[in-house]
């Protein structure tokens, strides 16, 4: 199932399908924007990463809400970039002796945080090439779950799938998932996240 991208307008939609290779092309396209708006907001290296991929996560659960009718593409990843660190830092409260991380403003940046876009690139793409493994049935159903949050019971009866084996799909397309990135994870050299 590869569709191609042809216009900016199309990756969302793309995404909210459960292309894989509209996720790497979306990490590509937004990466720098993103970053640059956690950067700025976010007061550590490990703060910014965070909040970058929370920002993905939320991107690709919300793709199929996308009308470019309402506006370009930019402008809705922006805003949903913009409303999650927003929320990051009414969590946090502010501390007052932190300041936020500006690019070249005297904070020395570690190469572990310049490089903190590109290992979420790396487990984006490994997560996608896990998922097109998937069989189809699980590769939807996992979307509908994850990416639209809906529950077994509405994924059952949206798909007409028996709800067990909406469940079944569900937990063995994670059990693979999760599995291939324990695998590369071992290979790379960076050990298993619990």
């Amino acid at each position: 199932m590869s569709n191609t991208v042809s216009t900016p307008e199309d990756l969302l939609p793309a995404v909210a399908r459960g292309d894989a290779s509209a996720v790497k092309a979306c990490l590509d396209r937004y990466g720098a924007l993103i970053w640059s708006l956690a950067r700025r907001t976010c007061r550590s290296g490990a703060d910014a990463e965070d909040a970058v991929q929370e920002i993905f996560v939320s991107i690709w659960k919300n793709a199929a809400r996308f009308d470019p009718e309402r506006g370009s593409e930019v402008t809705f990843v922006a805003t949903i970039a913009r409303r999650r660190l927003i929320d990051r830092m009414r969590q946090a409260g502010r501390r007052p002796n932190e300041a936020p991380i500006e690019a070249g403003g005297g904070m020395a940046i570690s190469d572990d945080q310049v490089a903190a876009p590109t290992e979420l690139r790396e487990e984006v793409q490994i997560a996608s090439r896990a998922l097109a493994e998937l069989s189809e049935d699980q590769r939807r159903v996992l979307q509908m779950s994850i990416g639209h949050g809906l529950s077994h019971e509405k994924i059952a009866e949206a798909t007409g799938i028996p709800l067990g084996t909406v469940k079944t799909h569900i937990r063995r397309g994670l059990i693979r998932v999760r599995s291939l990135l324990e695998e590369q994870r071992e290979r790379t050299g960076r050990g298993v996240e619990a």
